[in-house]
């Protein structure tokens, strides 16, 4: 098969997906409490690197075998974010973070569920959100261990060898995307949260890579807002153009 219908072939496939576009109603807001959420996207089981670069710059997310972006009626607080990794700058709290973790030993390969890690998400969702996780991994594997696009597992490992963090991003040609971590909560002076995003952004540095996509920005969730102090950082307008977040 020769460039144009290698082409061809990816623009059909992008056509198929996009005409699976699936709207959910009335779900509760997790950002905003009070409001309901309207979510359109798509499921795939794999999705061609250039057209995931594409969507990322559409406001998509991935979460397992869906990609979606908000479509709520009147409401487009959530907005993507990402860090122009070559003109990234630690903040003082942020050097001090990465010197508290100086001990901590990272391996990087691909994701792969194991019982350590298990058992680490299901504490993480306790401690961090109050939550009760299933009795059994298989929603765990297809939200972060399901093979769809190219994509990173960082572990973090203390002085004994004990797992403290995890970090699941998707690679692409110029960007790393953060999917979602978890760490050891009952560690709150470590700043774990904090560290894997430097961590990241330090690996996209290493490997070039032009952008750090870190999700959604909601100016008004306290949860969300710590992603704007990685800075300078960007946030996709309702124009389909990048400006740089002038937020604290």
């Amino acid at each position: 098969m020769d460039r144009r219908d290698n082409s061809q072939g990816t623009q059909a496939l992008e056509q198929q997906l996009l005409s699976t576009l699936v709207f959910n109603f009335d779900e509760p807001c997790p950002y905003l409490s009070g409001r309901p959420a309207r979510m359109m996207g798509f499921f795939a089981r794999s999705v061609p690197d250039g057209f995931y670069r594409r969507l990322l710059d559409h406001s998509f997310r991935r979460s397992g075998t869906l990609f979606y972006s908000p479509a709520c009626n009147g409401c487009r607080e959530c907005r993507q974010l990402r860090v122009p990794v070559e003109r990234f700058a630690a903040s003082k709290s942020q050097r001090r973070c990465w010197r508290r973790n100086a001990d901590l030993a990272v391996d990087i390969g691909r994701p792969e569920l194991t019982d350590e890690k298990w058992d680490l998400y299901v504490s993480y969702q306790k401690l961090k959100h109050g939550r009760a996780e299933e009795k059994n991994m298989g929603a765990l594997h297809e939200f972060l261990y399901n093979p769809v696009v190219s994509s990173l597992e960082f572990c973090y490992r203390d002085s004994v060898g004990r797992l403290v963090a995890v970090g699941i991003c998707d690679l692409l040609e110029d960007a790393l995307s953060s999917v979602y971590c978890y760490y050891d909560a009952s560690q709150p002076k470590r700043g774990l949260g904090t560290y894997t995003v430097l961590y990241e952004l330090a690996y996209a540095k290493q490997q070039s890579l032009r952008y750090y996509y870190l999700g959604y920005y909601v100016r008004d969730c306290q949860a969300m807002r710590y992603k704007a102090a990685f800075r300078p950082c960007e946030i996709l307008q309702e124009d389909g153009r990048w400006r740089e977040c002038s937020q604290e």
